[in-house]
């Protein structure tokens, strides 16, 4: 049987096969973005060596361990010139930062932070969200977020060259937490009362409103 070698090839009744190395990162970006869904979003507060406040999400994000609590987002170089985001230029400086979960309740004013703004420009002003003072770090929480996380560096991890499609991974440990009396009973949080929002692709975004359950089993069968 004859195979066609091109940029995306087909084989008779199979799936389609694609090298990424043959296509550009932004055609990678828009398949991973697709297909690794849903993301929770970190909206991250920083504070730049100036004293400027920012505020911006990032849907590369998880948590790594419990102990000691950490979690990990992924701030990209920018797409257009491959420049550092302000966000990874404050935590480098100042090691530490906030995370803050987003509720449907803000999605509309978090999505206001996305924006590439001036590293001059406070987003709390931009998008009408209240700032309050954290308690161990310096850059602040949000107040509409129903929980947060008050965290400092562990470590930078810079994947690929200085150039659009390159990023970072920032590691931070959780050295308090902010929640909500609404959202925690018993030790356990509340997800309908968090409601919060999952990034796909796009403008699209998903609610954690239609779930199951499958019981795991602790040990395997003898």
């Amino acid at each position: 049987m004859r195979i066609l070698r091109i940029k995306i090839i087909r084989f008779l009744g199979c799936n389609m096969i694609i090298d990424p190395q043959k296509q550009s990162f932004q055609q990678n970006h828009k398949l991973m973005i697709g297909s690794i869904v849903p993301r929770p979003i970190a909206l991250v507060s920083t504070i730049s060596k100036d004293g400027v406040n920012n505020l911006a999400p990032f849907s590369y994000f998880n948590g790594v361990c419990s102990k000691p609590p950490t979690v990990m987002f992924a701030p990209a170089r920018r797409g257009w010139d491959g420049n550092e985001k302000d966000t990874l230029v404050n935590i480098r400086e100042s090691k530490e930062f906030t995370i803050n979960i987003v509720s449907e309740s803000f999605v509309e004013k978090m999505v206001i932070c996305g924006t590439d703004f001036d590293p001059s420009i406070d987003e709390f002003d931009s998008s009408n969200l209240i700032k309050i003072s954290s308690k161990k770090v310096k850059p602040p929480i949000v107040k509409q977020a129903k929980v947060s996380f008050e965290c400092s560096l562990t470590k930078i991890v810079q994947i690929g060259k200085h150039e659009a499609g390159g990023g970072f991974i920032v590691i931070g440990e959780i050295i308090l937490f902010h929640i909500d009396d609404k959202v925690y009973n018993k030790g356990h949080l509340d997800l309908n009362e968090l409601n919060p929002v999952g990034r796909l692709a796009g403008d699209w975004y998903t609610r954690s409103k239609d779930n199951f359950k499958v019981i795991r089993k602790v040990k395997p069968d003898s």
